[in-house]
């Protein structure tokens, strides 16, 4: 089905990344063994103390990790180049070398304090930064991605690579906690001269290598379902999206649609002439999608107040990209007489399971599998609100709605140059650079907490929970709709590149003349990849955050989501479609009648796309009372849930000697002691001496009461 004019259907790939370019072509100029002596004399020439010598050679290493482009004559040598290269790199120590002096830039006071006093920062202020970080994103990267004609020793180097990240051996924490620590000292003001931009991209792809992507948390969930003794998944959500895109409706399900219509056409003609049909209605009347209009539009007044008439007609066409084939069919009038069988109203047995029990599995001692999640989440923990808010702040500040304050963080030091530009050229430049200099922000952030969120889930329940309720408490879901109060349309279809510009088409082809007009027109993709994932990324995020949640679930209906959830369906992607469809089928039951009336195409759409549980009454349930202290409540043994089981498994002293003394009489006799496996046959003898024979002072026992 093709999509309307104003917005065509999208033929958009979702995946941990955007698809890179065919490879081809080799490096035949140097042998290996020439190769690796010149990497070391690079390494070599790192140790110097002068700090320009250093940066220097530094930009040398940068150079062979993009791919040596001036020796290169077509884009696939340089991307061969630079991957080839990356693996070299890392082999000789490169990386470990590169953390060194990651670290010594941190911790540089000078550059903190230069960076300080200055009234504007500039990109002159973090080169040293940026070189470093480049160096180690465009490693990560290509180390990570995994390809056909990668030789057998790529793929130990990989997984060694991945092992140094996760488990790191030369320091105390891993890698992904030291980008972390550097977003908290840029947010906190300590730091405003780090590139952002570089940090959150090297964080979201070093989480990708140690964690895995979607593909390695779907083969992740299938293997602990085979260890649980689990049935299989039915299928991945993911893939099911996919497969929505190129279906086509069916004949049988075409001809019930005209037959229902037939019908529907008939009732109204009865309806004028004064008669009413005496048929019983069925629910799946009133969720029929195909109608022409609302059968309750003139009930009651029935119009959406916060919505327009633009809105809805955006909806008409919101499925067409999406499956047919799960049409629910509409039973003809003649039905076949069923036989009833009545069946027992409960199992036939309790249960043998009590409450304390349950409560003494979930609070009993576990062996922890030291997995590369377990790793990182335990590094997090004691400043995880801090890393969440730090990421907020950023996405806050990277939105597109949001107005620049003098107190908001600055997260353009290293787009803008140290001197501003005179024409009307140069600030059309900067200008497609700034907004997608935060279109690669809201990109990174929003693909790592997704991450974060994934991998926390399967790895412990609680673990996710801590992470969303931090979220939650950072105002993440208010910062996500006010992401999607906007025009929605235009963000996904922003010309905020220059592709003559990018990499490495720049490096090796003759670049044209740049133009007003030429930057105004723009590239011709349908739409940017970047904005697209993103946007889907975040209605991912707001999902696990409000799923099975009241409470969140109510922060929804009182921010007022469902207008601004309703324009995002104007985008005709379905798999941005349908999480936004789940979004809108949580809270209608909150919403209350009258919404549900006025909004009977959104109601068909949720019914026929989304998923259903048994004994679910999103749509006919009755409106209910919400109670905030009751959700409050929810929240808050919630937490202490999670406080409980934090302490339980991460507070233990690592050290004795250092462990807190406990004073609870009760506490210490209920404890149970090693003993000998000779005491029973001195028992008498130890009772003798130790108690009988000793005189009680019962003043003294007197004086401690």
């Amino acid at each position: 089905p093709q999509g309307s004019v104003d917005c065509p259907n999208l033929e958009f790939e979702y995946g941990d990344a955007d698809a890179p370019p065919c490879t081809s072509s080799e490096w035949l100029e140097l042998d290996a063994a020439q190769q690796k002596a010149y990497v070391m004399r690079l390494l070599d020439g790192l140790e110097v103390v002068n700090r320009d010598k250093r940066l220097r050679v530094a930009r040398a290493i940068l150079y062979l990790a993009q791919g040596v482009f001036g020796d290169c004559d077509n884009e696939g040598d340089v991307l061969h180049w630079s991957r080839h290269n990356s693996f070299l790199l890392y082999q000789l120590g490169t990386f470990s070398a590169f953390l060194e002096l990651l670290n010594m830039e941190i911790e540089n006071s000078q550059a903190c304090s230069s960076a300080l006093r200055k009234p504007a920062i500039s990109l002159a202020d973090s080169t040293e930064l940026r070189v470093l970080l480049s160096v180690m994103y465009l490693m990560v990267e290509n180390i990570r991605v995994e390809q056909e004609t990668d030789p057998p020793e790529w793929k130990t180097c990989r997984e060694t690579f991945r092992m140094d990240l996760s488990f790191p051996v030369h320091t105390e924490e891993p890698f992904a906690l030291l980008l972390f620590t550097m977003v908290t000292k840029f947010c906190s003001g300590h730091a405003p001269h780090f590139p952002m931009k570089k940090v959150l991209l090297l964080l979201w792809k070093v989480l990708l290598l140690t964690l895995g992507g979607f593909e390695a948390l779907q083969a992740m969930k299938v293997r602990r379902r085979e260890e649980l003794g689990l049935p299989p998944l039915p299928e991945d959500s993911i893939q099911v999206v996919r497969g929505m895109r190129a279906a086509s409706p069916p004949t049988y399900a075409i001809e019930l649609m005209e037959q229902q219509q037939q019908q529907q056409q008939q009732q109204q003609q009865q309806q004028k002439r004064g008669h009413r049909s005496r048929r019983p209605l069925m629910k799946q009347d009133s969720l029929d999608i195909y109608n022409e209009r609302d059968p309750f539009k003139n009930d009651e007044g029935g119009v959406d107040e916060e919505e327009n008439d633009d809105v809805d007609s955006g909806i008409e066409g919101e499925l067409d990209l999406m499956e047919r084939d799960a049409i629910i069919p509409v039973m003809p009038a003649q039905r076949l007489p069923i036989e009833r069988v009545s069946f027992p109203k409960g199992l036939p047995w309790a249960p043998k399971v009590r409450q304390k029990d349950i409560e003494h599995f979930l609070e009993g001692e576990e062996e922890v599998q030291e997995t590369p999640c377990e790793v990182l989440y335990r590094a997090m923990l004691y400043n995880l609100p801090q890393y969440m808010i730090a990421l907020l702040k950023i996405l806050l500040a990277a939105a597109p709605t949001s107005k620049a304050k003098t107190d908001s963080i600055n997260i353009l030091a290293d787009v803008l140059p140290e001197e501003m530009p005179i024409t009307v050229l140069q600030s059309m430049k900067l200008g497609i650079d700034v907004n997608r200099h935060k279109e690669i922000i809201v990109k990174s952030i929003s693909a790592l907490l997704l991450l974060l969120l994934k991998h926390f889930k399967l790895n412990h329940i609680y673990q996710f929970e801590y992470v969303s309720q931090h979220l939650v408490f950072a105002n993440c879901i208010p910062l996500i709709l006010k992401f999607f109060n906007q025009n929605i349309m235009s963000y996904i279809t922003a010309k905020n590149s220059i592709s003559v510009l990018d990499y490495p088409h720049c490096t090796v082809c003759d670049l044209p003349e740049l133009t007003a007009e030429s930057l105004e027109a723009g590239d011709n993709n349908q739409f940017c990849w970047r904005n697209l994932f993103s946007c889907i990324n975040l209605l991912r995020i707001l999902n696990k955050l409000t799923k099975w949640k009241h409470s969140r679930t109510m922060m929804l209906v009182v921010f007022k989501s469902a207008p601004i959830l309703k324009r995002a369906l104007k985008v005709k992607q379905a798999m941005m479609q349908l999480y936004v469809l789940k979004l809108l089928k949580i809270q209608t039951k909150y919403l209350g009648r009258q919404w549900r009336k006025s909004n009977m195409k959104t109601m068909s759409a949720i019914y026929q796309k989304v998923r259903h549980r048994m004994n679910d009454d999103w749509a006919y349930g009755n409106d209910i009372d919400a109670r905030p202290w009751d959700f409050q409540a929810e929240e808050c043994t919630l937490r202490a849930n999670i406080e409980a089981f934090n302490s339980r498994r991460y507070d233990k002293p690592q050290d004795s000697e250092f462990a807190p003394v406990d004073n609870c009489l009760q506490s210490v006799l209920g404890q149970r002691l090693e003993l000998p496996e000779d005491f029973h046959y001195s028992y008498e003898l130890w009772l003798e001496r130790e108690v009988f024979s000793q005189p009680i002072r019962w003043e003294e026992l007197l004086h401690c009461q």
